[in-house]
């Protein structure tokens, strides 16, 4: 196609310049489009937060609608450490407030942890005590879920009672200490390490380097004194009620049906029969870390998500 003397002097330009628009103009459309889908997509992951959680929004503030005498309700879910949801700083600034409520007839323990810190375990049982000692008209009481075990044991018995559903997991009053070894395989790849240390002692567990007996000695006298400080807070928080001669204090956990009778719990419940049928009063309120709204969110968010999608289980099911 060559040129012609009829076609309009500067035609390629503006043939150019309709190019361009009607590609501008499809951008606008798809980024319009995607922006579309974006939002149907947040707002089906919105309405299935809603749907999974149940009760709505209402549980992510704390209004004026409380009632004039609820049960204060405070969740110890996951691992207790300073880096995870369930971290001293937050829960015992929570239970403050829990503890500080006009309306608060009593405070709940909602346990759903496996564990985790001792330290962060030990702040939270400390502030409990002190806590009881300072509202000695509001009683403490714990209720165990899936597990109540190791830190989150620790932290229940400083309450009052401590109920559980006759399939929770109960106890696991003992220290662990996870390490590993590679000397041999280092050597057999032809690895050579170079370590530099000021102390004879610095390179202490190192697991590039044989065990020395000396080492494993100061490792296990270490945890010894910390599965001491565990079986004293236990005895002390559940007293008599301990039955001493089961052996309960070497690390196994136990059924909440068995945990009645060894003394670890005081009776089977959830926490909705144990606000009605032993403290005596429906009304639960939960008291949550200060978070914004969308932090809130993004977090249930995060939980819905991971449960539909990889519809993971880590507790013991009946089938």
């Amino acid at each position: 196609m060559g040129w012609s003397k009829d076609d309009k002097p500067g035609w390629e330009r503006e043939t150019l310049e309709n190019l361009v628009q009607a590609q501008v103009i499809e951008q606008r459309r798809a980024r319009r489009w995607g922006i579309f889908f974006k939002i149907l997509l947040f707002a089906y992951l919105f309405a299935l937060l809603i749907l999974v959680r149940g009760d709505g929004f209402d549980s992510w503030f704390e209004t004026d609608r409380k009632p004039s005498e609820h049960v204060a309700v405070v969740d110890v879910d996951g691992m207790i450490a300073a880096s995870a949801r369930a971290n001293a700083e937050d829960l015992t600034r929570t239970l403050k407030r829990a503890f500080e409520d006009d309306g608060t007839q009593a405070v709940m323990l909602r346990i759903n942890s496996g564990g985790g810190s001792p330290v962060q375990a030990g702040i939270i049982h400390d502030e409990l005590l002190r806590l009881k000692e300072e509202h000695e008209d509001i009683p403490l009481y714990a209720v165990i879920g899936d597990i109540g075990a190791s830190g989150a044991y620790y932290i229940a018995v400083a309450a009052d009672e401590i109920y559980a559903d006759r399939a929770s997991l109960v106890g696991s009053i003992g220290v662990r200490l996870d390490s590993f070894g590679v000397v041999d395989l280092i050597d057999n790849i032809g690895v050579e390490r170079r370590l530099f240390t000021a102390g004879e002692n610095k390179a202490f567990l190192d697991p590039f380097l044989p065990l020395e007996p000396d080492h494993v000695d100061h490792m296990e006298g270490l945890i010894t004194d910390v599965h001491q400080q565990f079986i004293d807070v236990v005895r002390a928080g559940r007293g008599e009620r301990l039955d001493e001669d089961a052996d309960i204090f070497n690390g196994l956990t136990w059924t909440g049906e068995r945990s009645v009778e060894l003394g670890l719990t005081d009776g089977l419940g959830n926490p909705r029969s144990v606000a009605r049928d032993v403290i005596g009063i429906e009304e639960m309120v939960e008291f949550r870390p200060r978070r914004t709204p969308i932090q809130l969110f993004l977090e249930d968010l995060g939980t819905v998500v991971m449960q539909q999608v990889l519809n993971l289980e880590s507790t013991p099911q009946w089938r």
